[in-house]
C-alpha cells in the first residue's frame, strides 16, 4: 500500500488467469483490497482461485460495484468480445489494462467510450512480486487514479511511470520482454561452460545461480550497474578478458542489445491496435 492511497480498495478483477490471478494474491498479502467490496469476473475460473475467493470472501461472477478500480487481465485477442459486458463498471472505476499491444483507445471504444483508463506493463516477476511495471495514463485519469494503479501494479514489484503512449513501447522492449534477454544469456553461457568441459548439469546450475545472484546483488545495492561491473573487473583479468570479447572495441555487446531493442519496440508498435 502507497502513501498516496491508504484505504482498501474495492476492486472488480477481470481475468483471474496467471497475470491477473498472482496481482490478486499480492492485493491480499499486503491488504491493497477489502475483499468484501471486490469482485473476480471469469467463467473459466480455476479451483484454486475459486478457492482464494471464497476463502476471503470476494464474489465470484458477481456483483455490479460501484468499484474504485477495474483491472483488466485478459488476453488482448479477446477484449474486444468480453470488455463490452463490463463498461458498466467502468463507469465508476478507473480501468486499468495489463494487456499486451491494446492501445488506450482500442480499450476506451470496448467500454463503451470510457476515458479513464490506465495502460500498464508489467513483466514476468510480476508473477512472484519481483517484477516492474511501466505504467501510463492520459490527462482524463485524475491524481486519485493515478494512486489507485500504482497501489494495484505496486503488488507486483516496482512501478515506473512514462510521460507518452508510445512509450509503453519501449517499456515491452526493455523490461517486458526483458527477462527472456537474461535468461538466453544465462542459456549461452551455461552451454558454454559445458564446451569447456564442465558437467552439463553443473555448468547450468553455475550460470542460473551467477544470475539470480547478480540480480539479488543489484537489487540489494546502491551502486549502479555500471559501478558493479567495474567492481568485478581487475585489469588484465579473467572478467576484463571476457568484457573485451562481449563489448570491447566498437561496443559490440551494446549496439547489439540497441539494435535488438529497437526491433522489440518496433514490434509492440506495430502490435498495438
Amino acid at each position: 500500500m502507497t502513501e498516496k492511497q491508504s484505504a482498501a480498495l474495492s476492486v472488480a478483477l477481470i481475468g483471474a488467469g496467471s497475470m491477473g490471478g498472482a496481482l490478486l494474491k499480492g492485493w491480499l498479502a499486503a491488504g491493497t483490497i477489502d475483499p468484501a467490496r471486490s469482485a473476480v469476473f471469469d467463467p473459466n475460473i480455476n479451483d484454486a482461485m475459486k478457492a482464494l475467493c471464497d476463502e476471503h470472501g470476494i464474489a465470484v461472477n458477481k456483483g455490479d460495484g460501484p468499484f474504485d478500480a477495474m483491472l483488466i487481465a485478459v488476453k488482448p485477442q479477446v477484449a474486444n468480445d468480453v470488455l463490452p459486458s463490463y463498461a458498466g463498471l467502468a463507469k465508476d472505476a478507473v480501468a486499468i489494462s495489463v494487456m499486451a499491444g491494446k492501445s488506450v483507445e482500442g480499450i476506451s471504444k470496448a467500454l463503451a467510450g470510457a476515458a479513464r483508463i490506465v495502460r500498464t506493463m508489467p513483466n514476468l516477476p510480476a508473477a512472484i512480486g519481483k517484477g516492474v511495471s511501466g505504467l501510463y495514463a492520459p490527462d482524463a485519469v485524475e491524481e486519485k487514479g493515478r494512486d489507485i494503479a500504482e497501489a494495484l501494479m505496486s503488488a507486483a514489484g516496482e512501478v515506473v511511470w512514462v510521460r507518452k503512449e508510445q512509450e509503453i513501447d519501449f517499456v515491452t522492449a526493455i523490461s517486458g520482454s526483458g527477462p527472456a534477454y537474461y535468461f538466453l544469456l544465462t542459456e549461452a553461457l551455461g552451454e558454454a561452460g559445458a564446451k569447456l568441459g564442465l558437467d552439463k548439469d553443473a555448468a547450468a546450475a553455475l550460470a542460473r545461480a551467477t544470475l539470480v545472484g547478480a540480480g539479488a546483488l543489484v537489487a540489494s545495492e546502491t551502486r549502479t550497474a555500471a559501478e558493479l561491473r567495474k567492481a568485478v573487473t581487475s585489469p588484465g583479468g579473467t572478467t576484463e578478458a571476457a568484457l573485451n570479447v562481449f563489448d570491447g572495441e566498437g561496443d559490440a555487446m551494446r549496439r547489439l542489445v540497441e539494435a535488438a531493442v529497437a526491433a522489440a519496440a518496433k514490434r509492440a508498435s506495430e502490435l498495438t491496435s
